[in-house]
């Protein structure tokens, strides 16, 4: 076995060190943290119902004082580069890597942008949380049912306008252990059919703070970079897979080695080798 195979079925780097840090912190989390992140959240959500009838842009807003405050509540540091590629005006698609589920509190208040989320059906069942994010205009798929999800985005498309955009996690789902995995199409279709720009963004560093499918929390420091803006009317009609390749380089530009190290899983390699 080669010595980068080795390296990609390993733990991610310090994870060891990481471990004993989480059991320490384990009392703040549970006794602190959980509590104020469900008073914060209730209280947020309903913020955001009630500003909703007021103005739709406020009812959006408010999620960017909720992922500051859930940012806060663990000792988060988040640096942002490359808000200078954010055109006042213009509406995007967003597309960003999916490492852990504190990606949405920092993308959220942290990429100073009025956007709607894609999100799967199931988070709509989430008490006071789920109706505000569908009160807002959040898109609710369902992942298992290409048509219902097709058509959610569509009757989303008229909402995309004066700088308000939608933002994809391409992968589907949260990576296990930080690494970036292959991107779906959704997104990429979106872009091509409406004409607007790519904006790509590398999120590093959030799986060291929540493992993507665990609980064991830890304060941390995460990076979020945004692109240059990718045309995808650069690309013709048959591009769209050599599109969604560029645009998945580029977020792997914005990440560490280990972030981008992407290992297919079973079934990824059937289908290269079908």
């Amino acid at each position: 076995m080669s010595s980068d195979h080795t390296n990609l079925d390993a733990c991610p780097p310090g994870e060891s060190r990481r471990n004993v840090l989480r059991a320490l912190y384990r009392p703040w989390l549970w006794l602190v943290f959980m509590p104020l992140l469900g008073l914060w959240t209730a209280f947020m959500s309903i913020a955001a119902m009630a500003w909703s009838f007021v103005s739709p842009r406020l009812g959006l807003l408010t999620g960017n004082a909720w992922g500051r405050g859930v940012c806060w509540m663990n000792f988060t540091r988040v640096e942002v580069r490359g808000t200078v590629h954010l055109a006042p005006g213009v509406s995007y698609v967003m597309v960003s890597n999916h490492q852990s589920h504190f990606d949405v509190p920092i993308l959220m208040g942290h990429v100073w942008r009025e956007f709607l989320w894609v999100m799967k059906k199931e988070l709509r069942k989430v008490p006071i949380f789920g109706p505000a994010c569908q009160r807002v205009g959040h898109i609710y798929i369902d992942r298992k049912n290409r048509e219902q999800a097709v058509a959610a985005l569509n009757a989303a498309r008229p909402r995309l306008t004066g700088g308000r955009s939608v933002l994809f996690f391409p992968e589907g789902t949260r990576s296990a252990d930080g690494r970036m995995r292959e991107f779906k199409k959704g997104a990429f279709v979106m872009a091509m059919d409406l004409g607007l720009p790519i904006l790509p963004i590398s999120v590093s560093g959030t799986n060291a703070i929540l493992p993507g499918r665990s609980f064991r929390l830890l304060p941390g420091k995460a990076l979020v970079t945004l692109h240059p803006p990718v045309d995808p009317k650069a690309y013709g009609p048959e591009e769209r897979d050599r599109l969604m390749e560029d645009v998945r380089n580029i977020i792997a530009s914005g990440l560490t080695e280990w972030e981008r190290s992407w290992k297919p899983d079973a079934d990824s390699l059937s289908r290269t080798t079908a």
